[in-house]
């Protein structure tokens, strides 16, 4: 099988673990993948892998027509890829002006990654070094976005989140896209079971043994010493630690009961849909 496997998720709903899991896999190695050394570093977004397809330079184009050009970037690359390919994105699934889908379907599947919002929103206050405040506005809002000016040295391109309830829908239920659900709650609790789905779905060889290593080659205390003591590519140096915590349900240690009224408002039907609400609209787990 050849053609790219999009690893979707909301940020902070463990993409990056789910990557270094998969390097791991593919690697079939006697130790560790080193969290700087992944195989399964391509991003949608990454601006240089755009222009380098492309010949253009996206600094001097529109959002717009970056947008246009990004199915036609992918198909490309699914075309000349003998292996499968797996790309992290964090952009809702979304439509171009003349129906298109942003990410083609006929050459490629995905992994969606969920994640309980009251945990992302956590993460991702963190992650960004924005108030818990802040960023529940940002995941409730339809309109929202990564983007940094490229005049700035960016390398990267404009993504569309939109609110974390349109994300998750927008790929679990995209019509024409094979798509594969994982929790990042089951990642944690059942691990051998979830990562052997998702291996299967993905095409990987696979057997009980080589699943078993690679989950433990991925243990957070293992990629918290790697950070630790090489740092980590992926993060600003002003940031805090990458791998700070990665448990599941910190959020009531860190969560006002206004937070956490106002992320189950705006994301109840969706939380219920994938278990982190009971039928009574109480927090599950």
């Amino acid at each position: 099988m050849s053609g790219i496997i999009w690893l979707a998720s909301y940020p902070k709903s463990g993409n990056t673990w789910l990557r270094i899991f998969l390097s791991n896999l593919l690697a079939a190695g006697n130790s560790p993948v080193h969290i700087n050394s992944l195989y399964t570093n391509l991003t949608s977004y990454n601006r240089y892998f755009f222009d380098d397809i492309t010949g253009l330079d996206s600094s001097d184009l529109t959002v717009a027509e970056v947008d246009c050009l990004r199915p036609a970037v992918y198909r490309f690359l699914a075309a000349n890829s003998p292996e499968p390919v797996f790309i992290k994105c964090h952009d809702a699934y979304t439509y171009l002006p003349g129906g298109q889908p942003l990410f083609p379907p006929e050459v490629s599947k995905a992994i969606y990654i969920i994640r309980n919002p009251l945990d992302v929103a956590v993460s991702f206050s963190f992650h960004l070094m924005k108030s818990i405040d802040k960023i529940v506005r940002i995941m409730g809002r339809t309109d929202s976005f990564l983007s940094i000016s490229a005049a700035s040295g960016a390398t990267v391109l404009h993504q569309r989140l939109l609110d974390w309830s349109t994300n998750v829908a927008s790929w679990v239920d995209a019509p024409e896209m094979a798509v594969h659900v994982v929790r990042y709650e089951d990642m944690k609790a059942k691990p051998l079971e979830t990562f052997t789905e998702l291996a299967r779905f993905a095409g990987l060889p696979w057997d009980a043994e080589s699943i078993d290593q690679a989950v433990k080659f991925s243990d957070f205390k293992l990629l918290q010493r790697q950070e630790q003591q090489g740092g980590f590519v992926e993060v600003q140096s002003s940031h805090s630690a990458f791998f700070r915590e990665g448990r599941s349900g910190g959020w009531r240690d860190s969560l006002t009961p206004g937070q956490i009224e106002q992320v189950i408002r705006d994301h109840h039907r969706v939380m219920r849909r994938f278990g982190y609400l009971d039928e009574d609209g109480r927090v599950s787990g």
